[in-house]
């Protein structure tokens, strides 16, 4: 067994354990569940190792990479994925919103409704669930972390300390310990 073997079932028991029912191209059935991973998915110019679809339309990618392999960089041919579908594919917008890249002991996701989407590490597969929630959000996590209004310190435990007391007395602390 190859190592891009390994890998992909590695990845397909990911996918289930996350809720995908994970098929083949040839005997695909979208409907078949609310979350279903398609193998080896055709695009128009190559194929994707999973196309993910969600209640019935795509949602997002998975590009399989083996165990080893840098997961740095394969952001971009995931991102190619998104918007090179075939015309009439089933998706409530294009280019589709999620990628991942997995070595099936490593995986990258990146929500590129975000503003200024880039690819982060995470501990698993979302569930389909959840990326339909995402999907539908009218601002994603980081565009609403931005609109958080300043932090008042005057209520917290030194809030009325200017800064530069603060950075000496830390300094002070550092300066003392016994070694």
């Amino acid at each position: 067994m190859t190592p891009e073997q390994k890998a992909r079932e590695q990845i397909d028991r990911q996918l289930e354990w996350a809720g995908w029912l994970v098929q083949g191209y040839s005997a695909m059935n979208i409907a078949a569940g609310l979350g279903v991973a398609v193998r080896e998915f055709p695009l128009t110019t190559g194929h994707a190792d999973y196309l993910l679809y969600a209640d019935c339309e795509a949602i997002g990618v998975v590009e399989a990479k083996p165990v080893g392999h840098t997961l740095t960089g394969v952001e971009t041919q995931s991102d190619k994925y998104l918007s090179d579908l075939p015309k009439g594919l089933p998706s409530d917008r294009l280019p589709l919103p999620f990628a991942y890249e997995t070595t099936g002991k490593e995986t990258h996701f990146t929500n590129n409704l975000e503003v200024h989407a880039r690819s982060r590490k995470v501990f698993t597969f979302h569930r389909p669930e959840e990326l339909i929630r995402l999907a539908k959000l009218d601002k994603q996590v980081r565009s609403r972390l931005r609109e958080y209004p300043p932090l008042d310190v005057t209520r917290l435990w030194g809030g009325r300390r200017s800064r530069a007391s603060i950075n000496s007395k830390n300094h002070l602390l550092r300066t003392s310990r016994v070694r």
